[in-house]
């Protein structure tokens, strides 16, 4: 495996994982994860609940990822078009998504909230429930999810032609620390809220410089690839 696919790699894995820590979806886990540890009182069933969980999550990313990367990669034009201008679209894209990640663009959430009954149907659906469950939250795109996963992810795994390895290591960072809070809760951790907030106090410096990273490296694709400037 050669270095530059050794460092797609580990970038989408992280970018999962900053996905999975934004203040969003991070809440929006932890409150998934909770209500269904509500369900139940054996620990190993709230920690099974919890990949079970997560794999819907990877799921969901595997599936949306590899349909648009496999649907850009299969159209001859399209695809001849992205290997020759790649690079060149690239420093745009994540100076963009750099932007978003330092709140220096900002889009309206999204309103399409998930319905308190289908919540309650797929928390009380067993380990089913929770994987169907973990596919519809991570659809749920919030504004930073969406940069991440769009933005990021999607032309990352264009330029290294893998519609299915990339996608599925992000959805397997954003599981990351979905397991910790499931694991944290099956053992009653009264401390899951201080938690949270230090968390999500990380999260704000781990954004702001993997957004300074992007933009850093958006201009540098722009310079050597637009302007042929380096």
């Amino acid at each position: 495996m050669s270095p530059s696919v050794e460092f797609g790699a580990v970038s989408a894995m992280w970018l999962g994982i900053l996905t999975s820590l934004s203040p969003c979806p991070l809440a929006t886990n932890i409150a998934a994860v909770s209500f269904i540890g509500k369900q139940y009182r054996n620990t190993s069933v709230v920690v099974l609940s919890g990949l079970a969980y997560v794999l819907g999550r990877m799921a969901a990313y595997l599936g949306l990822g590899a349909v648009l990367i496999a649907g850009i990669l299969s159209t001859p034009r399209l695809s001849g078009f992205l290997q020759k201008s790649m690079n060149k679209i690239l420093g745009p894209v994540l100076i963009l998504a750099g932007m978003v990640l330092l709140d220096l663009l900002r889009f309206p959430a999204s309103g399409g909230g998930i319905g308190e009954k289908l919540r309650e149907k797929a928390g009380k659906g067993g380990l089913l429930g929770a994987v169907f469950l973990g596919g519809l939250f991570a659809l749920s795109f919030c504004p930073v999810s969406a940069a991440l996963f769009f933005g990021s992810l999607i032309p990352l795994s264009v330029a290294k032609d893998s519609p299915v390895i990339y996608p599925l290591l992000f959805g397997f960072g954003t599981g990351i620390p979905v397991i910790v809070f499931a694991v944290m809760i099956a053992f009653g951790m009264r401390s899951i809220e201080a938690v949270f907030r230090g968390v999500t106090r990380v999260e704000l410096w781990v954004r702001r410089v993997t957004g300074a990273i992007f933009i850093v490296a958006g201009l540098y694709y722009s310079a050597v690839y637009i302007f042929e400037a380096l």
